[in-house]
């Protein structure tokens, strides 16, 4: 009986070497896809800051106070909503200066950013010039972007792995095969480059002008996925 039990332990692993042997592996096709969704901006966010000095901290800090309040009351008046101003940065700096190789004290620089959403591309000229005409030291830094960005990306997915797809059977269809199923499905992310404007500085004679034209262009994003298939 013993002689017998470890006669069959010891077959074992040979039948189980044996069976691996005759596992054959699939034949399998990876390919990859691209998906490409053009949109025109529809929404914007501009940076606006107002810089004030003063002699001492608490007086550079009022006076830029008393130059940003009235541009965020001006914004809120125009129709921007509370929820689309919020501020960005805030510093306070003391400036020096060289005389007769001694560092003197020019006083202090307080700036204040804000970023405004914009929902509108056709106003973003008119808020830049309200804000310069109202107390703003500079307005620009402009970005613009899709309120359907979510919904578009899921579109440029879409049609990234349909690209895949057909590659899959046209390289299948090559060899004299076809596609059995779809194994794995990799996403590598949606690209979309930033559409932004240089930052620009405005006078207050410049906002008595007329509003600057913005034009949005043209935004592309841009997915891209690896596909592995099954051939039958």
């Amino acid at each position: 009986m013993t002689r017998l039990l470890l006669a069959f332990v010891l077959l074992v692993p040979t039948l189980a070497a044996a069976q691996q042997s005759t596992v054959r592996e699939e034949p399998l096709v990876v390919t990859s896809g691209e998906g490409i969704v053009q949109a025109v901006p529809d929404r914007a966010w501009i940076t606006i800051a107002a810089e004030s000095r003063g002699s001492n901290p608490r007086e550079a800090q009022r006076r830029n106070t008393e130059a940003m309040t009235p541009v965020q009351d001006k914004l809120r008046a125009a129709g921007i909503p509370a929820d689309a101003i919020r501020t960005i940065g805030y510093d306070l700096q003391q400036e020096w200066d060289f005389i007769k190789d001694r560092r003197v004290s020019k006083g202090y620089v307080a700036r204040n950013t804000i970023e405004v959403r914009v929902d509108a591309i056709d106003r973003v000229g008119e808020l830049l010039e309200l804000a310069v005409g109202t107390g703003a030291t500079s307005v620009g830094g402009i970005r613009f972007d899709l309120k359907e960005r979510a919904r578009l990306e899921r579109e440029a997915l879409r049609l990234a792995v349909a690209d895949a797809r057909m590659r899959a059977e046209a390289a299948a269809a090559g060899a004299g095969r076809g596609i059995d199923r779809i194994m794995r499905i990799e996403e590598h992310g949606v690209a979309s480059p930033p559409i932004m404007m240089a930052r620009a500085s405005f006078s207050k004679e410049a906002a008595q002008a007329d509003s600057p034209p913005i034009a949005a262009g043209q935004m592309e994003l841009r997915a891209q996925v690896t596909l592995t298939a099954v051939l039958k």
